[in-house]
Protein backbone atom coordinates (compact mmCIF):
# COMPACT_ATOMS: atom_id res chain seq x y z
CA UNK A 1 0.00 0.00 0.00
CA UNK A 2 1.31 3.43 -0.93
CA UNK A 3 1.56 6.06 1.78
CA UNK A 4 0.91 9.70 1.15
CA UNK A 5 3.45 12.26 2.31
CA UNK A 6 2.69 15.98 2.09
CA UNK A 7 5.58 18.43 2.12
CA UNK A 8 5.19 22.20 2.32
CA UNK A 9 7.40 25.16 3.11
CA UNK A 10 6.76 28.55 4.66
CA UNK A 11 9.05 31.58 4.48
CA UNK A 12 9.80 33.62 7.60
CA UNK A 13 9.59 37.00 5.84
CA UNK A 14 7.66 36.55 2.57
CA UNK A 15 6.96 40.29 2.17
CA UNK A 16 10.68 41.09 2.34
CA UNK A 17 11.43 38.42 -0.28
CA UNK A 18 8.62 39.66 -2.55
CA UNK A 19 9.95 43.23 -2.23
CA UNK A 20 13.46 42.12 -3.15
CA UNK A 21 12.31 40.28 -6.29
CA UNK A 22 10.01 43.15 -7.24
CA UNK A 23 12.92 45.61 -7.06
CA UNK A 24 14.96 43.26 -9.23
CA UNK A 25 12.17 43.10 -11.82
CA UNK A 26 11.71 46.88 -11.93
CA UNK A 27 15.32 48.00 -12.09
CA UNK A 28 15.83 51.13 -14.14
CA UNK A 29 19.25 50.62 -15.70
CA UNK A 30 19.41 48.86 -19.03
CA UNK A 31 22.76 47.90 -20.57
CA UNK A 32 21.24 47.66 -24.05
CA UNK A 33 21.83 43.96 -24.70
CA UNK A 34 18.12 43.49 -25.33
CA UNK A 35 18.30 45.76 -28.37
CA UNK A 36 21.05 43.84 -30.18
CA UNK A 37 20.20 42.39 -33.60
CA UNK A 38 20.04 38.61 -33.53
CA UNK A 39 20.24 36.09 -36.41
CA UNK A 40 17.45 33.75 -37.49
CA UNK A 41 14.63 35.47 -35.60
CA UNK A 42 16.19 34.90 -32.17
CA UNK A 43 15.48 37.38 -29.39
CA UNK A 44 18.17 39.12 -27.36
CA UNK A 45 17.40 39.26 -23.65
CA UNK A 46 18.56 41.58 -20.93
CA UNK A 47 19.01 39.68 -17.64
CA UNK A 48 19.13 40.71 -14.01
CA UNK A 49 19.87 38.33 -11.12
CA UNK A 50 20.17 38.46 -7.36
CA UNK A 51 21.27 35.93 -4.78
CA UNK A 52 19.62 36.06 -1.35
CA UNK A 53 19.31 33.98 1.79
CA UNK A 54 15.85 32.82 2.79
CA UNK A 55 14.74 31.19 6.03
CA UNK A 56 11.60 29.32 6.93
CA UNK A 57 10.17 25.97 7.91
CA UNK A 58 9.64 22.78 5.93
CA UNK A 59 6.63 20.79 7.16
CA UNK A 60 6.43 17.06 6.46
CA UNK A 61 3.03 15.49 7.14
CA UNK A 62 2.94 11.69 7.08
CA UNK A 63 -0.07 9.76 8.38
CA UNK A 64 -1.27 12.75 10.42
CA UNK A 65 2.10 13.30 12.11
CA UNK A 66 3.76 16.64 11.36
CA UNK A 67 7.50 17.20 11.52
CA UNK A 68 8.87 20.76 11.29
CA UNK A 69 12.39 21.44 9.95
CA UNK A 70 13.73 25.00 10.05
CA UNK A 71 15.89 25.94 7.07
CA UNK A 72 18.16 28.69 5.82
CA UNK A 73 19.13 28.44 2.17
CA UNK A 74 20.39 30.59 -0.64
CA UNK A 75 18.12 31.34 -3.61
CA UNK A 76 19.00 32.77 -7.01
CA UNK A 77 16.31 34.86 -8.71
CA UNK A 78 16.64 35.92 -12.35
CA UNK A 79 14.52 38.31 -14.37
CA UNK A 80 14.64 38.67 -18.14
CA UNK A 81 13.60 41.54 -20.39
CA UNK A 82 12.85 41.55 -24.10
CA UNK A 83 13.29 44.63 -26.27
CA UNK A 84 10.76 47.36 -25.32
CA UNK A 85 9.20 45.23 -22.56
CA UNK A 86 9.34 45.09 -18.75
CA UNK A 87 11.49 42.73 -16.72
CA UNK A 88 9.70 39.50 -15.76
CA UNK A 89 10.69 36.91 -13.19
CA UNK A 90 12.07 34.03 -15.23
CA UNK A 91 13.12 31.65 -12.46
CA UNK A 92 14.03 31.24 -8.82
CA UNK A 93 16.17 28.33 -7.66
CA UNK A 94 17.51 27.12 -4.36
CA UNK A 95 21.28 26.83 -4.44
CA UNK A 96 21.44 24.11 -1.81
Amino acid sequence: MKKSIHISATFDQPDLLADLVEKLAYRRNDLGYGTEKMPDGRKALETSSTETYVSGTIIVNESGEQIHFPFITCFLFTCTKEKNKEYKLAWGRSLS
